[in-house]
């Protein structure tokens, strides 16, 4: 028997068609970047907590600064070992060098290979940070051919590659020489105009996909830079070592919820070849200038975002401890003012970063410098020696 399909139908059973080819696409995957020089025992929880929702791990292993020389960073491999994941050795190459040494270079590579293995680590790749000027592109091709011969044929070869390079015609032929790229959009522009533009960043992963037809990466900002004056003008730009070096300083710091809409929006229209997204960098507790893993974690996996401060009161004998939390999954800056309705005190002061007025019922600590408290963490404001303090009636003021 003939069945005719009418209009209604066809289209309908072309919408499911698509619907189907939609969510048989594969995930975005999520990788991060670990980037201290120098490993320490925050590590291990950082590493733990990060494995859920992190596929891998791209691992700063090599830097080549000019005059300064090669400086390979301090990991700790049984932590790596322990971790599991897939691991990728990078090395950073200074754009500031005035040229690559072929032999030199590809010595340093392959005895860090050589000494990752020895010490029971598998690599899964490895990524070339070089930030060369459009010019000198021809010439980082020839050397990544070389580099590629030279590394074992199972090992994977990745660069990070900057958005300037759109504008070469000598792109392509540079994508052809290794096996996928990563695409850093943020802070490749001047820095008084910021960390990092999405607009621009999706505009750049659309005309890279354009122009690769290899797997490539975004490689997203999770921290924040302090821009600190120069006495030419341009600013210094201080990250996670603090500089000797005196003025104000201006913080820039990557806005989760912009990079959580952005993230929305690559997964729902993707840019063609995008394989997925490396966040800059795995946060330590004690990294002032970065996201906290909390924060960090819920934007990768699309959470609703929001801050839940509140204040809470541990009494002993008329003294009370007040501490502000953030109970959210969404990193806060300092709340402007808190108010705690009290009575009968006999003293009370504030710590850092606040002072204290005080009134017969009620003590206000208001807000003297910027500062953040992470997602799920708690700061000591003040104290109070009173008769009561009614907990019901403090505010956190934004």
């Amino acid at each position: 028997m003939r069945v005719i399909v009418g209009l209604p139908a066809l289209l309908v059973s072309l919408l499911l068609l698509g619907a189907c080819n939609q969510s048989d696409a594969p995930a975005l995957d999520q990788q991060l970047y670990v980037w201290q020089r120098q490993w320490t025992q925050a590590h291990e929880a950082a590493l733990n907590d990060s494995r859920a929702d992190f596929s891998t791990l791209r691992v700063l292993a090599l830097q080549a600064f000019p005059q300064v020389g090669w400086s390979r960073a301090r990991i700790d491999p049984q932590l790596l070992k322990r971790d599991g994941r897939p691991l990728i050795a990078v090395i950073r190459l200074d754009g500031q060098l005035k040229a690559l040494d072929q032999e030199q270079v590809t010595a340093q590579i392959l005895q860090v290979i050589a000494i990752w293995q020895s010490q029971g680590l598998k690599l899964a790749g490895v990524e070339i940070d070089h930030d060369a000027g459009i010019s000198r592109l021809p010439a980082y091709a020839d050397f990544l051919t070389q580099l590629r011969a030279a590394l074992p044929s199972s090992l994977p070869l990745s660069i990070t590659a900057l958005p300037a390079w759109l504008d070469s015609p000598q792109l392509p032929a540079l994508l052809a020489t290794v096996d996928s790229s990563v695409l850093q959009v943020h802070a490749v522009s001047d820095p008084r105009r910021g960390l990092f533009d999405p607009e621009q960043a999706r505009n750049w992963a659309k005309r890279w996909g354009r122009v690769s037809d290899k797997p490539f990466y975004l490689a997203l900002p999770a921290y924040g830079v302090a821009l600190l004056p120069d006495d030419g003008g341009a600013p210094v730009v201080e990250s996670e070592v603090t500089l000797e070096r005196s003025g104000e300083r201006r913080e820039l710091l990557a806005d989760p919820q912009q990079l959580s809409r952005l993230a929305t929006e690559l997964r729902e229209d993707r840019p063609a070849h995008l394989a997925g997204l490396i966040w800059f960098r795995l946060p330590l507790a004690n990294d002032r200038r970065a996201w906290s893993l909390t924060t960090l974690r819920a934007v990768a996996r699309g959470d609703a975002l929001s801050s839940r401060l509140g204040m809470s009161f541990k009494a002993q004998d008329g003294l009370y401890d007040i501490t502000l939390g953030n109970a959210g999954n969404l990193d806060s800056p300092w709340p402007a003012r808190l108010r705690v309705k009290a009575s009968g005190c006999e003293g009370a002061d504030a710590l850092a970063g606040y002072s204290l007025q005080q009134t017969a019922d009620l003590l206000t600590f208001t807000r003297l410098r910027d500062g953040r408290l992470p997602a799920g963490g708690q700061r000591a404001i003040g104290w109070a020696r009173c008769a009561n303090i009614d907990q019901g009636g403090s505010h956190v003021d934004p």
